[in-house]
């Protein structure tokens, strides 16, 4: 008879960078059920955003996540901008550019990310070290642009922040130049090798029906066979003006995201080059100063997949409503069944293959308390915390018993 047992990945493991709690149920090594507890990462943002006004948001939201902190300020001040009529009305030409161009380099270097530690998980630290040597020049690029190698703060309601100067063209295009053979290597040296091969493909699969079925977005969902790409069925930026291609694969395993993101560096470089050629001259921020009565909403493509973010206004300096579904609250559910029937090894590989950001995922659980029938608002927890904290304070106080 066989026996299940529970193996716990988390809260706090090496493979994780962040918080988060995978319970695997396992029959020898295979994996047979898991459940993933999310909400370690809890940090207010909706709520916050309340409190400021329309310009501070942007800044708020570029902390939800380090790698899409261009995503998340952009899907924003679209969602601000449908309320004052919509993008392409309100944007000056030049900002949609430098906006598109910033979005395209931050998926180059995400992708860079995730590939190096994809080839760090399985113990290809070559690839690891060699796809975060190329991703420092993009880094680089970032840093001449905005300031900034991380949290760029360009985006605002109405255009952008900072304008790409003329002299820093030739600059961006030959950093491009040089990084089209090292996308060249990695994809011979992931594509074509065999062991590479031998270990992921057939693994972590998620069949295109299952993506469907668990509403999956991004390289996850294109991965599986799915056509799906928020640049192309509803056009932001310029995506709509420069030629591109939709990188789709069938066999949803971890080989078909790794090719994914590879071949999507390719398009990425030819959507950034098409950019600086055609990017006109001229003015690059509304000056946007009221916003109206109204609700609207903003959906980027994330190098993880959609990022949707709601506004309401009711036509103060602040949002009276603010939600966010980041990608990686949809991909990382998937794992319900992506990572079930494989091995326990090849589940810790399945949880990372979806590029999971799991701050991104912040969700509180609101307790009801103590007989299940009160409901407890944000000063109630506020409340709780402070009470437990002093709590605390008294047990340190009072010292070894």
């Amino acid at each position: 008879m066989s026996h299940k047992v529970i193996v716990p990945i988390g809260p706090y493991h090496p493979l994780q960078e962040e918080p988060e709690f995978f319970q695997l149920y396992v029959e020898g090594e295979k994996v047979v059920d898991i459940d993933i507890i999310i909400g370690y990462n809890h940090r207010g943002i909706e709520k916050l955003s309340e409190s400021k006004h329309f310009d501070q948001v942007a800044f708020l939201v570029e902390r939800i996540c380090g790698i899409c902190s261009s995503s998340h300020p952009y899907a924003y001040v679209l969602a601000v901008e449908e309320i004052l009529g919509g993008e392409a009305r309100i944007v000056p030409e030049r900002a949609l550019y430098i906006r598109t161009i910033v979005n395209e380099l931050e998926r180059i270097h995400s992708h860079l990310l995730w590939l190096g530690l994809a080839g760090h998980f399985i113990g290809y630290n070559t690839v690891w070290m060699w796809a975060w040597r190329y991703r420092e020049p993009i880094l680089d690029c970032f840093e001449m642009i905005t300031g900034n190698r991380q949290s760029y703060a360009m985006f605002k309601v109405g255009g952008i922040r900072r304008d790409i100067k003329e002299e820093d063209i030739p600059i961006l295009k030959k950093t491009l130049d040089e990084l089209i053979p090292a996308v060249d290597m990695f994809k011979g040296a992931v594509m074509d090798d065999p062991v590479i091969q031998a270990r992921l493909k057939g693994i972590g699969i998620l069949t295109k029906k299952q993506a469907i079925d668990w509403c999956v977005v991004g390289p996850t969902a294109r991965a599986s066979g799915i056509n799906i790409d928020v640049r192309k069925d509803d056009p932001y930026g310029v995506y709509g003006r420069v030629d591109w291609n939709v990188i789709i694969e069938k066999e949803g395993d971890i080989f078909a995201k790794t090719v994914v993101r590879i071949l999507e560096l390719y398009e990425s470089i030819h959507i950034i080059r098409q950019s600086l050629d055609k990017m006109p001259k001229g003015e690059i921020d509304a000056n946007v100063k009221d916003v109206p009565p109204g609700e609207g909403i903003g959906r980027v493509e994330a190098p993880r997949g959609e990022c949707f973010h709601y506004i309401r206004s009711d036509g103060t300096n602040r949002p009276i409503r603010h939600k966010i579904r980041a990608p990686s609250y949809m991909n990382v559910a998937s794992n319900k069944v992506a990572a079930v029937g494989g091995t326990i090894s090849d589940a810790t590989i399945t949880l990372a293959a979806v590029d999971p950001c799991y701050c991104c995922t912040e969700r509180v659980a609101v307790i009801n308390k103590p007989d299940n029938k009160q409901i407890m608002n944000g000063w109630d927890l506020i409340k709780l915390s402070q009470e437990k904290t002093k709590k605390l304070q008294e047990l340190y106080n009072a010292g070894p018993q």
